[in-house]
């Protein structure tokens, strides 16, 4: 087993400086002509503006992800990109749309409170005005206390979730020293979570569920919930309850507001709200769809091969999705533009992929590279016509460098690719692992997937996932950055005399 593995190794350490030699070369003038459009002729605010402020939330399978498909491949075509279209992955199941959500405090006083329908639970059908219990549980047998009090009153759950003044900047960017140990591999011993902890936290997601089910048989009207905050009026959603028949109406609320009603009631006061949501489910179409579109390779000999580049398009809802990921989206699209207007020469076809299904477990690119690249769960011909993926899906912040996840091959290659975006602040290669987002769905299979590593902002205390995720959290001159490199780094592989370099992978069985 180990004189397999060690081979494989050795060959791809040898290979790699030869294949780094022969395609590590900077194309300066095309380089020249995509820093011109991207930095002089810049769309990429238009493009995000479109997905955020005038089409606005697009959870998958509503009615503003239709409209953003409707967009996206409608703009493609008028920039002249070949082979547009709307493409179904699979199926997702029912959509689901909020159309009002209101909610206030009445009793001992009126105020209006911060929260939004919980993704894919039903309406009140109406205006109601409820009592609210807080139900103290260590364990199910807790909730036997409960019995018969609950019907038609507002519950709320024991929650570890703070709201505290912090004394840190929200939004920050890389310093020097943190992008200089990100180039050091970072071996971890362990998961980080203890035995213990994992029992713990089964434990609490149990006596949830149970929670859940017994609300249902008691009559409870509505649930209301919370999350980590970021202060100042910022909550965060949830995945919601997309496979659960049987929901309850729930709201999730910013959690100052949450841990006010909380106190209330310990106190003994008398707490009441009034709370109307409207929410609809769709059902007509159950698909799940990406939007494609293509530049057509020059290069009869490498035409058929593709250099691809994608971001998720869905978003949450409770705010329009500007960071996560209409940045991304947006990015990519312009991108894209870029190198078509640019006219820059680009041997192998680039084809562009905007995501659906992201934040529910990246269905749409699993689905599709499942779909396209893949027979049996076994590589098909197509799998080996594409050279790499590039990803973006880390906020708005500017591009600091890359991941390379693992393919020690292809550092040389993005060491000299970067070095024009060196006076950008670019050019941290590092060699670790990057997850949670699309990239995940090529790497998994042995296509080459990158992800960019990009300046944080406040992506992690304010917007993501979040009801300020708005644009005006955009960082314009971030993202005409992102954009130029992103083209870049495209147009490079699509003009290589060989494809981007694979990570060396066994596929014998080493056991046997």
């Amino acid at each position: 087993m180990k004189r397999i593995l060690c081979t494989a190794l050795m060959l791809g350490l040898f290979l790699a400086p030869a294949f780094a030699r022969q395609n590590a070369n900077v194309d300066y003038e095309s380089v020249y002509k995509i820093k011109d459009e991207g930095f002089n002729n810049s769309e990429v605010m238009d493009i995000a503006w479109n997905l955020t402020d005038r089409i606005g939330p697009r959870l998958t399978g509503s009615t503003g992800l239709k409209n953003a498909y409707d967009w996206t491949s409608a703009t493609m075509k008028e920039w002249g990109l070949k082979n547009v279209k709307i493409e179904a992955w699979g199926d997702f199941g029912k959509g689901w749309d909020v159309e009002k959500s209101y909610m206030a405090m009445t009793k001992p006083y009126y105020q209006a409170m911060i929260g939004i329908p919980k993704a894919w639970t039903p309406g009140t059908n109406g205006l109601m005005k409820l009592e609210v219990v807080y139900i103290e549980m260590e364990d199910e047998s807790d909730l036997d206390e409960y019995k018969g009090q609950l019907g038609g009153k507002a519950v709320m759950l024991p929650t570890t979730i703070e709201a505290k003044t912090t004394f840190e900047a929200d939004a920050r960017r890389f310093t020097d020293d943190q992008l200089d140990d990100m180039k050091n591999y970072n071996v971890r011993s362990g998961s980080g979570w203890s035995a213990a902890r994992i029992a713990e936290y089964r434990k609490r997601a149990n006596m949830r569920r149970k929670a859940y089910s017994f609300f249902k048989s008691e009559g409870v009207a509505v649930v209301l919930n919370t999350h980590r905050g970021g202060g100042q009026g910022t909550f965060f959603t949830s995945n919601g309850s997309r496979n659960d028949d049987s929901a309850l109406p729930e709201v999730e609320m910013a959690p100052e507001h949450y841990n006010r009603l909380v106190r209330l009631v310990e106190k003994g006061e008398p707490v009441e709200i009034e709370v109307d949501t409207k929410t609809r489910f769709l059902t007509e179409d159950l698909k799940g769809y990406n939007v494609i579109g293509e530049i057509p390779g020059s290069d009869p000999a490498l035409k058929n091969e593709v250099v691809m580049l994608g971001a998720h398009l869905d978003s949450w809802f409770a705010g329009t999705g500007a960071t996560d990921n209409a940045a991304g989206s947006a990015a990519m699209m312009e991108a894209i533009r870029i190198l078509k207007e640019s006219g820059v020469q680009l041997k192998r076809t680039v084809r562009i992929a905007l995501w659906s299904g992201e934040e529910q477990g990246l269905h749409g690119s699993r689905n599709y590279v499942k779909n396209t690249f893949m027979k049996n769960d076994l590589p098909n011909n197509e799998h080996g016509n594409v050279s790499a993926y590039y990803n973006m899906d880390n906020g708005t912040g500017a591009i600091r460098g890359i991941y390379l996840q693992g393919n020690e091959a292809a550092r040389p290659l993005f060491e000299e690719w970067f070095k024009p975006f060196h006076e950008l602040g670019a050019q941290t290669i590092t060699i670790r692992n990057t997850g949670g987002t699309d990239h995940l769905a090529f790497d998994g299979v042995g296509i080459p997937g990158f992800q960019f590593v990009q300046d944080p902002i406040d992506y992690g205390t304010r917007t993501h996932h979040t009801n300020m995720d708005l644009y005006e959290r955009l960082q314009e001159a971030d993202l005409k950055k992102n954009a130029v490199i992103i083209a870049s780094m495209v147009m490079q592989t699509a003009n290589m005399d060989q494809k981007m370099a694979r990570k060396p992978k066994v596929f014998e069985n080493l056991n046997r």
